[in-house]
């Protein structure tokens, strides 16, 4: 009797006539007017999940976030044992994203981990405020860790999930710093020497007299560039990072002038939170453009791609919504043409995650990041760097081993405030 009563109230409820037989309407409240659950705020949800896992194979039990040195995780456990990890590091807010970890809590307890799309569908929409880059690094934190599960669970990696691999291996960039152009182009010696073939510069990090003033700065970063050009030949590819510190006129001052020496494309020329500036752009210079580490969910980048602003996207599995919305991005762009050169991160987990997402991508074209070094003993990685290219093995899952004994202490820090002579406040 039991088993047959938990089959209609399940087949009622796929029906869409469990509410009313629950004498719940459509907002989840009783007869009386009141929620239908009223052990908290979350109570619906989390009722919503228990009667979705009633016939599930696995379930969730916890969601832990992490707090490790600049990093958040989440470890997400399951009642077969199995568990999965996930990063939602969000530089200078990982204490916002861990609230966020807690409160969703609820709606994530005794789900199925294999139903990745509809968590994330619930997480997303199942509130009425949405997006931000708060709630979406906790979304991909989640995310992440239900593909974890499940590919420990089937015993594979998750790029075989994802379609399979389509390549063998992930070209890298390395970013080449230096506060004069002779420094910059002796480091970049050193990073050609590691194996990198694309180069990443951001000449314009050096302050004068502790002040950014625009105009300054790219006149200086033109001699950079030049220099640069001139020291490692024809070959070797060069990505011009300006970390949305410009304005358009500035920023079309720049392109035109470092144009004839070729960047594969210029990173962040302007601001994220305007978009459409991009055409200005676009009508001004020939360069070819690169954004996305400061959007967010795959309707962000809804503009850019429909009006072939850009040319690669600089994806954040972290920031995005995870693998699941990563994927949709990529996706999205194949259809323009676009390539995929997805944003570097600062923790290996994220890493890894995004690794699996590049080996699936047909699209892709290459990853920011660095060579794995001072790892930490808390973590242990399936990836080798060799050649200017990351290798990953096959180990099930995302192939990261978290170790939450050695994880180093929490250290909360602020990025830089800058400002002009004048003491206007300057994008850092």
């Amino acid at each position: 009797m039991k088993s047959n009563r938990r089959e209609f109230l399940k087949t009622a409820s796929i029906g869409g006539l469990g509410a009313g037989l629950l004498g719940v309407d459509a907002f989840g409240r009783n007869e009386a007017g009141e929620p239908s659950l009223s052990k908290g705020p979350h109570a619906t949800m989390a009722g919503l999940a228990d009667t979705q896992a009633a016939a599930g194979e696995m379930k969730i039990t916890a969601v832990k976030p992490i707090l490790s040195g600049r990093n958040i995780f989440v470890k997400i456990e399951t009642d077969k044992g199995i568990t999965g990890f996930g990063d939602g590091t969000l530089n200078t807010r990982a204490t916002a994203v861990a609230e966020v970890l807690k409160s969703i809590e609820p709606a994530i307890l005794n789900q199925d981990p294999f139903r990745i799309e509809h968590i994330w569908q619930d997480i997303f929409r199942g509130t009425f405020w949405r997006g931000g880059p708060v709630l979406l690094s906790a979304l991909s934190a989640v995310d992440m860790a239900l593909w974890d599960i499940k590919g420990k669970a089937l015993d594979t990696p998750v790029y075989n999930l994802l379609g399979g691999k389509c390549r063998d291996k992930i070209r890298m960039y390395s970013g080449c710093g230096g506060t004069t152009p002779d420094e910059l182009c002796r480091n970049a010696e050193r990073v050609i020497k590691d194996g990198f073939s694309i180069l990443r510069i951001c000449p314009h990090d050096v302050l004068v007299d502790g002040r950014y003033e625009p105009g300054h700065q790219v006149r200086e970063s033109v001699k950079f560039m030049r220099a640069l050009r001139k020291a490692v030949g024809e070959d070797i590819e060069i990505i011009f990072e300006c970390h949305t510190r410009f304005t358009p006129v500035r920023a079309i001052e720049l392109c035109n002038a470092i144009a004839e020496y070729r960047p594969v494309y210029v990173e962040d020329p302007i601001r994220a939170d305007s978009v459409e500036s991009f055409r200005v752009l676009r009508s001004h210079t020939n360069v070819p453009f690169g954004t996305g580490e400061k959007l967010g969910a795959p309707w962000d980048y809804k503009t850019i791609i429909e009006e072939d602003l850009v040319d690669y996207l600089r994806t954040d599995v972290c920031n995005c919504g995870g693998i699941s919305a990563m994927r949709k991005i990529a996706a999205y762009g194949e259809t323009h043409y676009l390539e995929m050169a997805p944003h570097g991160l600062p923790s290996p987990i994220g890493m890894m995650a995004v690794f699996h997402v590049d080996l699936a991508t047909p699209n892709f074209y290459v990853q920011e990041g660095g060579l794995f070094r001072n790892i930490g003993p808390h973590l242990t990685v399936d990836a080798e760097f060799k050649d200017g290219f990351m290798i990953v093995g096959n180990q099930p899952g995302l192939g990261v081993k978290l170790d939450e004994s050695k994880c180093p202490p929490f250290a909360t820090y602020e990025h830089p405030h800058w400002r002009r002579e004048d003491g206007t406040v300057q994008d850092w």
